[in-house]
């Protein structure tokens, strides 16, 4: 696997690099580790195509009204392309419909953004509570959480008007002067939509693929009960039959990058090996909080507490749901899991 893109690196707030003729590289920041996400515009001649949008912040809005008025100046923001419904990536698309650009991803990405930013809770549900127990958080953890106003998407989702095209697995759509077609991931997001062009070897793959780390594989308290790595891994499966060594992969974090095929056997086999190590660790009954040390190479602190949690769980399921573990609940409410037999 190469590195690819602009030789001078990633281009900094407000400014633009070309990967490809007609397709611009844009940043916007994130206030966490992971401390970007790439958004890419696509020159359609008569207008801008863009790809994701950032956090709904005023840091993002600023940038923003710098790339319309630099870079973007030429023409208008036509259109809005969304891979999936996480913040980073849909935070800013309802801000940007209001400057007259159409919304287009799929259903699944569209309602679950709508329905959260609508959502908002000032203390955590019974639910989440019974998660996090269920989970082996102490209860000490607990109650100091549902005494807090926990993470509302609406915190950095701008209101998403009600309408917008939708994308379907196999649709075909030109984007920058190029016919692409749309293939569907699970997994990381239900319905992540990642595009593939007919015309040269380019791939915009959001979350989907990412170079040098994986994309969070996560269950939480909407279905505590999902196999989101099952989902990922079949993904990863089937896009491996259209990957192609030569392809440019514009990924939603990190560089451009190409070598795809065997990008995704390394993230397949990460996980494989990660489900192995804590396969062999159930010979001693653990909660899901109780796996951390044997999933992570590094404390993890309050801040990356919330995303470890959902991966914990997430590999315990696929374990449950492989007939590689089973799980009994304890009289404190949190679920012990061993391994089978």
């Amino acid at each position: 696997m190469t590195g690819a893109g602009p030789a001078d690196g990633p281009p900094r707030p407000g400014e633009a690099a070309e990967v490809a003729p007609g397709i611009l590289w844009l940043r916007l920041p994130l206030p966490m580790a992971l401390d970007h996400v790439n958004v890419y515009a696509l020159d359609d001649g008569d207008g801008w195509t863009v790809v994701d949008t950032g956090l709904d912040t005023r840091e993002s809005r600023a940038i923003w009204q710098d790339l319309l008025a630099g870079p973007l100046r030429e023409k208008a923001l036509k259109r809005i392309v969304v891979t999936h419904h996480h913040p980073d990536h849909v935070g800013l698309a309802g801000w940007l419909q209001g400057q007259g650009a159409a919304l287009w991803t799929t259903r699944t990405a569209f309602l679950l953004a709508r329905m959260l930013t609508l959502d908002v809770q000032e203390r955590p549900v019974a639910q989440a509570l019974a998660f996090w127990r269920a989970a082996g958080m102490p209860e000490a953890e607990i109650a100091g959480r549902a005494a807090e106003r926990p993470f509302n998407f609406a915190d950095v989702v701008a209101p998403i008007p009600p309408g917008h095209v939708r994308l379907k697995d196999g649709d075909g759509l030109t984007m920058g002067g190029r016919r692409w077609i749309v293939r569907m991931g699970d997994g990381h997001a239900p319905e992540h939509a990642t595009f593939w062009c007919e015309d040269e070897p380019l791939v915009i793959g959001g979350d989907q693929f990412l170079p040098g780390i994986t994309p969070n594989i996560g269950v939480y308290a909407t279905e505590p009960d999902a196999d989101p790595l099952g989902e990922w891994l079949a993904s990863c499966a089937a896009f491996g039959r259209h990957a192609r060594p030569g392809q440019l992969v514009l990924p939603g974090h990190r560089r451009p990058f190409a070598g795809l095929p065997d990008r995704l056997q390394e993230m397949i086999a990460h996980h494989r090996r990660a489900l192995d190590l804590l396969e062999a660790a159930l010979d001693e009954p653990r909660t899901a909080i109780g796996c951390f040390p044997v999933l992570y190479r590094r404390p993890i602190g309050p801040g990356e507490q919330g995303l470890a949690l959902a991966e914990a769980v997430a590999h315990l399921n696929h374990l449950l749901r492989s007939g590689r573990a089973t799980r009994e609940m304890g009289p404190d409410g949190a679920w012990l899991w061993r391994r089978a037999g």
